[in-house]
């Protein structure tokens, strides 16, 4: 094909009577038409009724991986070297020299840049088919993909001026050692995500569909997404933030994971008692407590305690009772304990905590068995609702700041 386009067409224009210099323009013509038509058909062939052979054997076959090649377009970027391989082979048939150099060059450059493109796909597909597998929640590999696809992106483009600048690609490196420290800076983020991903994926610190709240960076809601560089978290306003890869590495943040594993979810909180509604329960308190059927055995069971304890006719300074703040927190661990909702075997407390100018605190450090954001937070509210309205019944008094309603009532 070679001797039929090139010396043996020149030889036969150059006989019919054409100047060689003409003989040498239409030959080099000739030949262009002749390639440009034979690449045509390469990537008609290999386009058209290829793929489309593939893509049929691909939609027939069970499995998935196939499928992902094929949306990635892996299969049509192959297609793509047919015609570019035609030129490249061809390109010593064009006069001068010269300019056949130069088409190989060309298509020298335009192979390297399909190249990047159909690993970038491949890569791109073999992270779909990895996000396939269970695995993948808690380990991704998106950051070691990207690390991948810059080094192959580095060596083309080192690969290209090579070509340019007629050097081989080893001495291009070697040129290269003086601008390390510029592309140390450039980049610096790349880094610093490169192994601030690796500590993330090896310490199990942070996955897909994790729910965390990170402060500094206004962040509070279910990871979607961790790359190289960013890690982007879809917050409950559904807002997106991004955060720096390497910032959950450096900066501390809460992964609600444990919370969510644990099956239970920490409701904390406590209510202020007046300290001057604290008292000695009476005899018809007492009574009246009896009745209540959460802490009948409880006041039943102090009864027996205090006539065992106390002696007769002593002094009521000396004696043992029963308090009205003692009995309202044993009520609530009652309550508590009877409530569906509450995990009975995660650490379950009421206590009281140090007193201030507030009155004394009285908390609840209990489990919810219901791990659902609003459905906790009803719980929460409902228990409280039931708290708050049950303190009178103890002669006891929620603490809060006078407000002007009760100046009035004072004035008047």
């Amino acid at each position: 094909m070679k001797e039929l386009l090139g010396s043996h067409l020149k030889d036969w224009l150059i006989n019919q009577g054409i100047a060689e210099s003409f003989a040498i323009i239409i030959q080099s013509a000739i030949a262009v038409v002749i390639v440009l038509i034979l690449a045509w058909l390469s990537d008609v062939i290999s386009r058209k009724v290829l793929i489309s052979i593939i893509t049929k054997l691909v939609r027939k076959t069970k499995t998935h991986w196939d499928d992902i090649l094929l949306e990635r377009k892996v299969f049509n970027k192959i297609s793509h070297f047919a015609p570019a391989i035609i030129i490249y082979y061809s390109a010593s048939l064009i006069n001068p020299p010269s300019s056949g150099l130069a088409i190989e060059k060309a298509t020298q450059i335009y192979m390297i840049i399909l190249s990047l493109m159909l690993i970038d796909s491949f890569l791109s597909a073999a992270n779909d088919i990895y996000k396939t597998f269970p695995v993948s929640k808690t380990r991704p590999i998106k950051g070691y993909i990207q690390i991948i696809k810059i080094f192959f992106y580095v060596m083309g483009c080192i690969s290209i001026i090579g070509i340019l600048i007629n050097k081989a690609p080893t001495l291009v490196l070697g040129t290269m050692g003086a601008f390390a420290a510029v592309l140390i800076l450039v980049f610096k983020d790349t880094i610093l995500g490169f192994v601030a991903s690796i500590q993330l994926s090896a310490n199990k610190m942070v996955s897909i569909g994790d729910w965390i709240s990170m402060p500094s960076k206004d962040a509070d809601g279910t990871v979607i997404d961790i790359s190289l560089n960013t890690v982007k978290v879809q917050n409950w306003d559904k807002t997106i933030s991004t955060i720096p890869t390497y910032a959950l590495v450096s900066e501390s943040f809460n992964n609600w994971k444990g919370m969510e594993e644990s099956g239970g979810r920490r409701i904390k909180r406590h209510l202020n008692i007046d300290v001057k509604s604290i008292h000695f329960l009476s005899d018809q308190e007492i009574e009246m407590a009896e009745k209540v059927k959460l802490i009948t055995s409880y006041i039943q069971e102090k009864k027996e305690e205090i006539k065992k304890a106390n002696p007769e006719n002593e002094i009521p300074v000396n004696q043992k009772r029963i308090t009205n703040i003692g009995t309202f927190r044993k009520y609530i661990e009652a309550y508590l304990e009877n409530h569906p909702k509450i995990h009975n075997e995660m650490t379950f407390m009421v206590r009281q905590l140090q007193p201030s100018e507030k009155g004394l605190p009285i908390e609840i450090y209990v489990f919810s068995n219901d791990q659902e954001w609003a459905n906790y937070e009803a719980i929460q509210a409902d228990i409280f609702d039931h708290i708050l309205a049950i303190v009178p019944e103890f002669n006891l008094r929620v603490f809060q700041n006078p407000t002007g309603d009760d100046f009035n009532r004072l004035i008047q």
